[in-house]
């Protein structure tokens, strides 16, 4: 892999390349949330971001988003200690094996 091509932990929790996708207002309750957060940012270019919405819904509404931020970060907090217990796991049986 190139040097280019690397991307940082900040780069890719901050700039995530999903964040700048176009929400397509597929559904009634997309079409209401795209409109709102048009109407409140006003893009040059009338494209509404995801980015976009989870800033206006974290903004206007954090008691539905924080829940979600919290079970994403046990999840990852939980799936952090098993990977860890893995791999002490591993390095034991390697060090029995190369003893």
């Amino acid at each position: 892999m190139s040097e280019q091509n690397i991307i940082s932990a900040d780069e890719m929790i901050n700039e995530g390349p999903d964040l700048q996708q176009m929400i397509e207002p597929d559904t009634e309750i997309k079409n209401w949330l795209v409109e709102y957060v048009g109407e409140k940012t006003q893009p040059e270019n009338d494209e509404v971001t995801l980015e976009m919405v989870i800033e206006a819904v974290a903004e206007e509404f954090p008691e539905f988003l924080l829940p979600i931020a919290e079970e994403n970060f046990i999840r990852g907090y939980r799936q952090a200690l098993e990977d860890v217990d893995e791999g002490q796991r591993l390095a034991a049986k390697e060090a029995k094996t190369n003893a």
